[in-house]
């Protein structure tokens, strides 16, 4: 359960910002998504090493 403590005179809209950063940070969403469509092992390890091999490109573009 997420608990927000919303302070004295502070905005609704910041309090649920706050709120919506806290809930992304457990990934409840990304769970679910991934547990609506069944994924075979095989496939999740190849997007995987793509994304690993993206992530790798982007960061050596960084350092040039």
């Amino acid at each position: 359960m997420i608990i927000i403590n919303v302070k004295e005179n502070e905005s609704i809209d910041k309090a649920l910002k706050r709120f919506k950063k806290k809930f992304e940070r457990t990934g409840v969403l990304r769970e679910l998504r991934s547990r609506t469509n069944f994924e075979k092992p095989s496939v999740t390890r190849r997007n995987e090493k793509i994304k690993a091999a993206y992530k790798q490109k982007m960061y050596a573009k960084e350092n040039y």
